[in-house]
């Protein structure tokens, strides 16, 4: 779920214009699930842009308090959301730690970095949201060390059934800054597009595993 229309936009123009998300329908991407996709998103660029990581992580931060207090501490999961879950717990002055895909094959062998804080309970946040997977492998890991987790804020969705399906089904609410409909409107309203790509674009969501390029 989007929380603020305007700020959705403005995200989306900002990834657009560093070429945080690249639309490419003409030379399709291909995923590590073999999905061929005309779009490739790579939020780990804005953490280079000063002015844009700024306005990224007091919007992620506004939100989180809104929505959740500020008695809370953060979780980023790695390693897209590690720096971008970190300012926003500057900017909210909350204890910070992040969560791999799987433990270390050594040391500790931690999956969990960082302090769990028991008297806390824990709002994630990511990057990217696209099957929901490894966002919600972070969350069943918090959960398993007696985590409480309020819910996920990250800052662009595709927004596929089967993400939402599986939030549902871990009884696990998600806000989002932008999502793939916005992306594509800001991109068509730009010029970034034109009308017969952005619904190019569009039939790719809806059923990115049988799509092909035109």
């Amino acid at each position: 779920m989007i929380y603020d229309v305007k700020t959705a936009q403005k995200t989306a123009s900002f990834l657009l214009q560093i070429k945080a998300i690249k639309l490419n329908p003409k030379n399709p991407f291909t995923w590590a699930s073999g999905w061929k996709s005309p779009i490739y998103c790579d939020n780990r660029i804005t953490l280079s842009y000063p002015e844009i990581r700024r306005f990224l992580s007091e919007q992620l931060g506004e939100q989180i308090k809104a929505l959740y207090g500020k008695d809370i501490q953060i979780a980023g999961v790695a390693t897209g959301a590690i720096g971008l879950g970190m300012l926003v717990a500057e900017q909210l002055d909350a204890p910070f730690l992040y969560v791999r895909p799987e433990p270390k094959k050594h040391g500790r062998q931690n999956q969990i970095e960082g302090a769990l804080l028991p008297d806390k309970k824990i709002v994630v946040v990511e990057d990217l949201i696209s099957t929901g997977k490894s966002s919600l492998n972070a969350v069943e890991a918090l959960r398993k060390n007696n985590g409480e987790v309020l819910g996920m804020m990250a800052l662009f969705t595709y927004g596929f059934d089967l993400a939402r399906v599986q939030f549902e089904q871990a009884q696990l609410s998600l806000h989002t800054l932008s999502d793939y409909h916005t992306l594509l409107q800001t991109a068509l309203a730009t010029n970034y597009i034109d009308a017969q790509t952005a619904e190019n674009l569009g039939l790719w969501r809806k059923n990115p595993a049988q799509w092909q390029p035109n």
